[in-house]
């Protein structure tokens, strides 16, 4: 009877989630003005008039660098809590973290030697 109780409150948390988003996007709609005109229809770009179009083509790499950003970056969010609690944990996880830094640096040295980190001004 304790598990369900466990289940219950999960549920309710589950259903608050999506509730209360849902009740507060309704309640906004219900309650703004909405009095479209041409003038409000007409794209904002910092109190002037827009120039050209819309949509700019990016470099692929822009996305690649980041993408290796992110990776190292959650990279650090795993080492960070390693690295504060290393003298209770011991030797056993120092390899497991060497591991850890090791097939990163395989994948770091994977994709340098695929030319991915080498940017081209085509």
């Amino acid at each position: 009877m304790e598990y369900l109780n466990h289940y219950v409150i999960v549920v309710i948390f589950v259903a608050l989630g999506i509730l209360l988003p849902v009740i507060a996007l309704t309640a906004g709609r219900w309650l703004r003005p909405h009095k479209p005109t041409e003038m409000k229809k007409t794209t904002y770009e910092s109190g002037n008039d827009p120039v050209g179009v819309g949509q700019v083509r990016f470099n692929i790499r822009y996305y690649v660098f980041a993408l290796m950003f992110v990776i190292f970056d959650v990279e650090t969010i795993f080492l960070y809590p390693w690295a504060v609690a290393y003298k209770q944990l011991g030797l056993f996880v120092l390899l497991e973290m060497l591991i850890f830094v090791l097939l990163l640096l395989v994948g770091l040295v994977y994709a340098w030697k695929k030319r991915v980190l080498t940017w081209n001004s085509h």
